[in-house]
């Protein structure tokens, strides 16, 4: 049934558009997860080199440059969904995301065709780049605008908590695999399994993207800016945007320590089992998922400013020492405990942040403010968090050194919220 059928409620039609335009991030962060937690076997497949490190760097470098490629489709991408709507932009970010994903699963290794295999996964990982820089602002938006009144923190949380299933997903077959197969056999062919899962949900959210409907609050829009005019826009509130992607900065750093780089921190720093280090990063998942409707509701309450700054100081006073402790009593409960802790935090801060983020950008270019920020934040500190992550502990010696550089990203964020709530009170103050 169409879900502006007559016969459905308002929160029928409502839960069923929140489905649809968050089953896309599904896609985006179930791919990327694998990445991270596949690097070992994918370094050895496209990456050989003579150390493991070096194969390690290289891989993570990839990974990361396919977040480079994020502020270029947040300004064209989100100049694009600003102009033509939520809902196509979105199908075009998915057909773009779709494509990169496929080539990925399907490249043959560097010992078939050469230096050709790391040049492939390179570009599917840039397409994926590309995409995203748009989706997690399309998505935002769109749930932003679709909220019932008072209620926007929590509708918008659900852009992330959808990512949060994905990394469920994600490590419940990694776990299975692990169970089925021998090592030999996922580092030859059975790290692809979980990428053409990936390949043939694709159709299903097309389906579903198709069936959207385009937000009311888009409709009454009577101007539709040009590039030229987004571009304009975004200069003259340039301080907004770089305000932003220190906003950011807390949740990438923090999202992607925490699930894309923890399974290879588990495995190759504190030396536990594959299956230890999976089940823990499918417990943050769940935690995750937990937390962030929970954070968003709990802004539409109490105000967005009062969760980003008691969030932001526990990362900066807790992170280093939860990590140490960890590092220095290695075990499955331990990390356990200190990934939970660190998902809490995460989860709480980042259900406030995605709405105050939509609330602060000019309206006219919401989409393309809000991607450029998160995108900018996700290349700068997100997406480089494994391979800094990684050198940081070379480099140093210490394994707890990823909670520094986990302080500073949240640092960085506590000094956004000051100075945005400072200027644009009246735009960040939750409407109830």
């Amino acid at each position: 049934m169409h879900p502006s059928s007559p016969s459905r409620s308002p929160g029928q039609s409502k839960a069923a558009a929140v489905f649809r335009v968050t089953a896309g991030n599904f896609l985006e962060q179930f791919d990327f997860f694998l990445f991270g937690f596949y690097a070992t076997q994918i370094a050895n497949v496209f990456f050989p080199a003579a150390s493991e490190f070096a194969s390690l760097m290289m891989t993570f470098a990839v990974f990361g440059a396919g977040f480079l490629m994020r502020p270029l489709g947040a300004i064209i991408l989100g100049a694009y969904i600003d102009d033509v709507g939520r809902r196509k932009g979105l199908i075009v970010t998915l057909s773009i995301m779709a494509s990169g994903t496929i080539l990925i699963a399907f490249v043959p290794g560097y010992a078939t065709i050469g230096l050709l295999a790391p040049a492939l996964v390179l570009l599917g990982r840039l397409l994926q780049g590309f995409s995203a820089g748009a989706e997690l602002g399309g998505v935002s938006v769109y749930l932003a605008e679709l909220a019932s009144p008072g209620r926007k923190g929590f509708f918008t949380s659900w852009q992330s908590a959808s990512q949060q299933v994905a990394i469920i997903v994600a490590a419940a077959l990694g776990f299975a695999l692990n169970q089925w197969l021998d090592t030999a056999a996922i580092a030859a062919w059975g790290w692809r399994v979980p990428f053409f899962v990936g390949c043939m949900i694709v159709p299903f959210i097309f389906m579903l993207r198709r069936n959207l409907e385009e937000t009311q609050e888009f409709k009454a829009r009577r101007h539709r800016p040009t590039m030229k005019e987004v571009f304009a826009t975004l200069a003259r509130n340039w301080t907004v945007v770089i305000a932003g992607v220190m906003l950011v900065a807390m949740t990438t750093t923090s999202f992607y320590l925490i699930t894309v780089y923890a399974p290879t921190f588990g495995r190759t720093v504190l030396h536990l089992s594959t299956a230890d280090s999976l089940l823990v990063t499918l417990c943050v998942g769940v935690s995750n998922f937990v937390w962030l409707p929970l954070g968003g509701a709990l802004s539409d309450r109490i105000g967005r400013r009062p969760l980003l700054l008691g969030m932001t100081a526990l990362a900066i006073v807790t992170a280093y020492p939860a990590l140490s402790f960890l590092a220095h009593a290695p075990s499955f409960v331990n990390m356990l405990v200190v990934l939970l802790w660190l998902s809490f935090m995460y989860g709480m801060y980042n259900g406030a942040m995605v709405v105050a983020l939509t609330e602060v950008m000019p309206v006219e270019v919401r989409v393309a403010g809000f991607s450029l920020a998160y995108s900018l934040a996700t290349a700068v500190f997100g997406g480089f968090t494994p391979v800094i992550s990684t050198a940081l502990i070379h480099f140093t010696g210490d394994k707890a050194a990823p909670g520094i550089w986990m302080s500073f990203a949240a640092a960085c964020a506590l000094c956004a919220t000051f100075a945005l709530y400072r200027r644009r009170a009246a735009t960040l103050t939750p409407a109830h």
